[in-house]
């Protein structure tokens, strides 16, 4: 690249198609953008300024364009070693048209990977995992085909407003629901089928976060099977959870397998409520009723990785989260002059998640508390 001021001037950078671009998200006492190579898996962080320009090379503009608009935004003016030093650093990581490929980021050590990368572990009898379909994301595809009609808000709606109904049932009744499910460990046959159909319910979680990523122009990595012995779980991998288009859409997507959770149950609520059943098998229904419901809400705790702490992560703009919140509040409470530095979304983000966190554990301590003490004295 000439360093002219005329031939930088009226270079038009583009991205490649492939680059993703996150919003802005803070991370500890700093807002950072995360930039994604989703070809090779590369990302990194940058902040607002840089991001400020990168996002505006979109091959019709010009350097000296993208340069007024920064000038105008941060009352800055940048010199031609500034731009040429950013299109070289884009040029190596393979970000600009027409630049060369770079290598895949090595996953023993990857440049400032993106929350959502994670290094593919060794597979052995007591933990690993085995992807289940050759292209999960047309896989995925297609069950949005068949399925997507149910995102529609015509059906979503009712469905959520069922689903309200079925956890006030089972709220009101949680002490019958109870012994119920102390009731099914008496019964090998009846409990081996509710824990099977809890592992579909798993499955289903999982494969709905899936067909909602794409819904909302998401790709899908993989979809496959991982144990824990003697855990086995189904997973799907979301690959550009954190570059979908709205905050919206990214809640959306990590509130989707608790929701299907939910949804699963709602037949099965019906039959216990209104079929005329055995006295087993009406046990057994009121009984996945409970730790279904139980395994739904578990899913929204808080805390990572569940997708609970997906949401808060996105209710409150940040990338890590409860690190951050933790590293702001051992400042504030040493009355550090660093906490002070933080910016104002952060000072507020920061303890109100840290007091929610909180407050839900309590709930779901003292819910423990009142369940036994229902078992005990019933």
């Amino acid at each position: 690249m000439s360093a002219a001021p005329g031939a930088l001037a009226a270079y038009r950078p583009a991205l490649r198609p492939r680059v993703l671009l996150s919003d802005p998200l803070l991370d500890g006492a700093a807002t950072v953008h995360l930039i994604k190579d989703a070809g090779t898996g590369n990302s990194f962080k940058v902040g607002p300024k840089e991001h400020f320009l990168i996002a505006r090379m979109d091959g019709e503009r010009s350097l000296a364009e993208i340069g007024e608009a920064y000038a105008g935004e941060y009352g800055r003016r940048l010199g031609d070693a500034h731009w040429q030093r950013l299109l070289a650093l884009l040029g190596a990581k393979g970000l600009l048209a027409g630049a060369p490929e770079p290598k895949p980021a090595p996953t023993s050590a990857p440049p400032k990977p993106a929350p959502s990368s994670v290094p593919p572990e060794k597979r052995t009898l007591l933990r690993g995992s085995l992807p289940l379909v050759a292209d999960a994301d047309a896989t995925t595809a297609r069950l949005h085909r068949v399925f997507g009609f149910l995102l529609a808000p015509a059906v979503m709606v009712p469905l959520l407003a069922l689903v309200l109904a079925m956890e006030a049932v089972v709220v009101a009744r949680s002490g019958e629901l109870l012994l119920a499910v102390r009731g099914l460990m008496t019964h090998p046959v009846l409990l081996t089928s509710t824990a099977v159909l809890l592992w579909v319910s798993t499955a289903l979680h999982e494969l709905a976060h899936g067909v909602v990523a794409r819904h909302h122009g998401g790709r899908v990595a993989e979809i496959g099977l991982r144990w824990r012995l003697p855990a086995v779980i189904m997973y799907c991998t979301v690959d550009d959870y954190l570059y979908l288009g709205t905050r919206r859409h990214r809640i959306a997507t990590a509130a989707a397998g608790a929701v299907m959770n939910l949804v699963f149950l709602l037949p099965f609520c019906a039959l216990w409520l209104f079929a005329p059943l055995d006295d087993a098998t009406h046990e057994a229904f009121a009984a996945l009723l409970f730790l279904g419901s139980v395994q739904a809400f578990t899913m929204l705790v808080p805390l990572p990785p569940l997708d609970g702490y997906k949401i808060a992560c996105q209710l409150a703009g940040a990338t890590g989260l409860a690190a951050s919140a933790g590293g702001y509040l051992r400042l504030a409470l040493r009355r550090s002059p660093e906490a002070a530095a933080y910016p104002r979304r952060a000072r507020i983000a920061y303890p109100l998640y840290a007091v929610a966190t909180v407050l839900v554990l309590a709930a779901a301590v003292a819910a423990a508390v009142a369940g036994v003490h229902h078992l005990l004295t019933a």
